[in-house]
Formats: C-alpha cells, structure tokens, sequence
C-alpha cells in the first residue's frame, strides 16, 4: 500500500492536531513582518449544494458576511447567475497593520446551467444566517409522470 506521508505527520503532537499550528508559529518567527497574505478574488466562489427532488430543484448557497441588499439573482435561457459582494465590516484605520487578513471582500458570481426547464415564475429565494436558499420548481413538461398500462 503506497501512503503519502504528510509534513507533521510523524510528530508526537500530530496526533493531537498541535503540529501544523506550532509550525507556523516557529516558521513565522523568521519572516520579516510582513506577514500579510490577503486573498485573492481568483478562487472566491461560495459553496453550494444542489437537491434534485421530484418536483423541484433546491440550492443552498453559503454567503456568510453578504447583506441581503448585496444578493442579485438571475435566471436567463436555463442558466441560474447569483451575485454576491461582501462589505468588510471596517475600514482599515490609519497606522493599523494586518498581520494576516483571510477574510475575503469583493464581488463575486456562481453561474449554473440546469440541464431542464424550470417554471421561472415559481422560484422563491430565501436568506437567513448567511445561507441563500432557492426552491426552483420543474416546468410541467419535465416532471415525472406515472403512465398506467391497460391490459386488454
């Protein structure tokens, strides 16, 4: 069995979950300071679930820190767009230096294409505890439909 040994692995401390953070600790006391490493907007893309149920589509989408204001939902040819931008909380105040940011702020957008047809006028949105919660139903024409066979 091949196994990836990773770095802390071997450790008495590993074990317990100790290891990466007393590695950071000693490799930051060699850095000069300027130890900030503020996140890029490449890779911010919230997480999301998708729920296929019988009748309907739900997407839970996870926006935490983004006022309700800052959501922007659209629905164009079968393809969900959600936009978000998430404020920071402050500003940054004169002589303050960050020794580490990696909360993210700016504008970002996730873009879904639904592979059937959605009754655009049923869908509902919902916000709450930094989740965002879609209920898109299923146009009539793709819904699963029983067809009763007769015998004769």
């Amino acid at each position: 069995m091949n196994r990836l040994v990773t770095r802390g692995e071997g450790s008495p401390l590993s074990r317990w979950g100790f290891g990466d953070d007393f590695d950071r600790v000693f490799e930051g006391f060699f850095r000069p300071m300027r130890w900030v490493e503020e996140a890029t907007n490449e890779n911010f893309v919230p997480s999301m679930d998708i729920v296929e149920r019988e009748n309907e589509y739900v997407v839970r989408t996870d926006m935490p820190g983004v006022r309700k204001e800052d959501i922007s939902i659209t629905m164009e040819n079968g393809v969900l767009t959600i936009l978000g931008e998430c404020k920071p909380a402050e500003e940054r105040k004169e002589g303050e230096n960050y020794l580490r940011q990696e909360r993210r702020y700016g504008r970002y957008t996730r873009s879904l294409r639904l592979g059937t047809q959605i009754d655009e006028k049923g869908v509902k949105a919902n916000y709450r505890d930094g989740v965002l919660e879609l209920v898109l139903p299923k146009a009539e024409e793709v819904k699963p439909r029983k067809i009763s066979v007769d015998v004769g």
